[in-house]
């Protein structure tokens, strides 16, 4: 036992001194290959903070996706000019998809479960703000140009930042038909269209179909409450109000003379006064509800940067100019400074707009009940 014992403790000794020897060269070797100074490392350096200049990967910004195709707008039906400006000065290509307010909010909400569309731009704020309550809008994004804007656009961003404000026109503004009635003679304000000498005369467009109608009847109800809402337009339909399905619709019939008074938006009010038309234009003191443009970007749109581009485009002080010096729908208050209205417009046009949220919250039963006494 002791003999065994001997060589297993000796076989073990040998082995130790093998192994120092063979670190001993690599330590040697490991020196040589760095010119004879020891590693730059070392056990002490697992402990050592990282350098200032590293960042660590969960901190690396992250890459923009990447667009896959063409960029579709929605929009109000006119404005074509926005396709060309815009390819022009961002060479992204475009597709507009055009319609009346009823029908481009019935095509987004057919496609609510698919969406074709990348970016809404619409007279129609109450239900863009309600898509962005949905869930249906990209949130918490701030456009550069957002900080243009004037204190009175600023407002009407909402907190989510779901859609930005483009401009603002007039709803409606009263109009005349200068054959049947002097300045003196016309209404001037909104409660003169329900005075007896203007029963069967007065005439504006459907809320539930024109965008800017709803925007209109909405700051009466916004103002008066549901109730003193009610009672106002009651008041107007007891006078024999007649609602055509859009505003064009009511410039029609006020130029053949079917009607003599109107609540008309004011682009087709100054476009009869431009064609020649025998009508006169009255802003009223107490303002004229407006239709508040916006542009929102869909949550899960394909085209990020092209989407991106597109609402900041809309909020560049040229890019307003050029809507007002060549756009169809250049009567309009710009939502950024620098830029100027249409010289004719009124200087002192006053507009003013309900909130979009409770707007939103009473939409439906405030068009359902409109349609109900036009019916009537």
């Amino acid at each position: 036992m002791k003999k065994t014992k001997t060589k297993l403790t000796g076989m073990a000794m040998l082995l130790a001194m093998t192994v120092t020897v063979m670190s001993a060269c690599g330590s040697n070797d490991n020196n040589a290959a760095n010119g004879g100074n020891p590693p730059a490392s070392s056990p002490s350096a697992e402990t050592a903070s990282p350098s200032p200049e590293t960042t660590p990967a969960s901190e690396e910004p992250t890459p923009e996706a990447q667009d896959e195709g063409t960029l579709t707008v929605y929009l109000n039906d006119f404005d074509d000019i926005i396709g060309p400006m815009f390819e022009a000065a961002t060479g992204y290509k475009v597709d507009l998809v055009k319609g009346n307010g009823a029908e481009i909010m019935s095509r987004i909400q057919a496609e609510k479960g698919n969406p074709h569309w990348d970016v809404v731009w619409l007279d129609a704020m109450p239900s863009i703000y309600g898509m962005g309550e949905e869930g249906q809008l990209m949130t918490d994004w701030t456009p550069d140009n957002a900080a243009k804007l004037k204190d009175s656009y600023q407002a009407y961003v909402p907190t989510n930042k779901s859609f930005y404000p483009t401009g603002a026109h007039a709803a409606g503004i009263i109009v005349y038909n200068t054959n049947a009635y002097t300045e003196d003679q016309a209404p001037n304000s909104w409660d003169d269209f329900a005075k007896p000498e203007f029963k069967n005369a007065v005439g504006m467009a459907d809320p539930a179909v024109a965008a800017p109608a709803f925007p209109f009847v909405a700051r009466f109800f916004s103002e008066k409450q549901l109730e003193g809402g009610q009672a106002f337009f009651d008041s107007l339909f007891a006078n024999g109000l007649k609602v055509y399905p859009k505003n064009p619709n009511v410039a029609a019939a006020l130029s053949s003379g079917e009607i003599k008074a109107a609540a008309l938006q004011e682009s087709n009010a100054y476009g009869l006064v431009n064609s020649g038309e025998p009508i006169g234009i009255i802003w009223p003191e107490d303002g004229a509800p407006a239709s508040v443009r916006v542009a929102a970007i869909q949550k899960n749109t394909k085209n990020p940067n092209a989407a991106k581009a597109f609402v900041n485009f809309l909020l560049d002080p040229a890019t307003q100019q050029q809507l007002i010096d060549q756009g169809d729908e250049s009567y309009f208050e710009p939502s950024v400074p620098g830029v100027n209205p249409k010289p004719d417009r009124a200087a002192d046009a006053q507009l003013v707009a309900a909130d979009a949220a409770w707007a939103y919250e009473h939409e439906g039963e405030i068009k359902q009940w409109f349609a109900d006494k036009a019916v009537k």
